[in-house]
């Protein structure tokens, strides 16, 4: 994959009350020619906590609420009004990096996409789908859900696009179901790297007990039968053996 993107990662490092140390990371970016102007987020080790919307014009934190202030809020002061400075500046970089360059146009990746319960299944108790698709480029995609061949949208959603540490993206919908039996759900995910939608099917499997399993059920029982009257029979000839002497 051949990225038209320029990317700015700071890193520092921020220690709770208990001296614990974590690496917080600053992210920015911007692309070319997509839907996604720029990116900026704000990573403790490894994982997502402060992200800008553009788009609403507002900085959307991503940490749980029972997990309280965040330890390094000193790194992230003012952090939507520098990533709107950093979204111009970043775009100005941009364009004289690729007319100095000359880059060839980008290289889409096409995205593997994959459906799933998100706890175990069982008829007639509500449940969630996912329909995951990842190692795409550029962002975002989309997904259409559908019921028995019919489109579901009211108890659907979208979550925004996450990246991987390759350059490449990642983006999950659900869908809000109770599993019925015959019932067959399907995630439909679109890109602009995929000549034809790519679809992928759910549907809830009776498990039965099989022969082969209860073979073994059947010849245990059989045994233990035969075993009791074993020592049913032992203890008979043993009294009779008794009264004998």
């Amino acid at each position: 994959m051949n990225l038209s993107v320029a990317i700015v990662v700071l890193t520092a490092v921020v220690c709770t009350s208990a001296e614990i140390p974590h690496e917080a990371v600053y992210v920015l970016g911007c692309l070319e020619q997509t839907k996604v102007e720029a990116e900026a987020e704000v990573q403790v080790d490894g994982e997502e906590v402060l992200y800008a919307d553009f788009q609403r014009g507002q900085e959307v934190w991503t940490l749980p609420e029972f997990l309280g202030p965040f330890p390094g809020s000193t790194v992230v002061h003012n952090f939507y009004k520098n990533a709107v400075k950093g979204r111009r500046l970043c775009r100005d970089v941009l364009a004289l990096w690729i007319l100095d360059e000359k880059c060839p146009p980008e290289i889409m990746d096409a995205p593997e996409s994959t459906i799933y319960p998100r706890d175990e299944e069982e008829l007639g108790v509500e449940n969630t789908l996912i329909c995951f698709a990842n190692h795409f480029y550029p962002p975002p995609v989309k997904v259409n859900w559908a019921k028995n061949g019919l489109e579901v949208t009211e108890v659907a959603s979208l979550s925004r696009y996450y990246p991987n540490e390759d350059g490449t993206f990642y983006q999950f919908s659900t869908l809000s179901f109770t599993p019925q039996e015959g019932d067959v759900y399907a995630c439909t995910v679109e890109h602009t790297a995929l000549k034809d939608p790519k679809t992928r099917f759910w549907e809830y499997e009776v498990s039965e007990v099989s022969g082969s399993s209860a073979g073994p059920a059947v010849f245990c029982g059989v045994g233990l039968t035969l075993g009791l009257l074993g020592v049913a029979t032992g203890t008979f000839l043993y009294v009779k053996g008794q009264q004998f002497n």
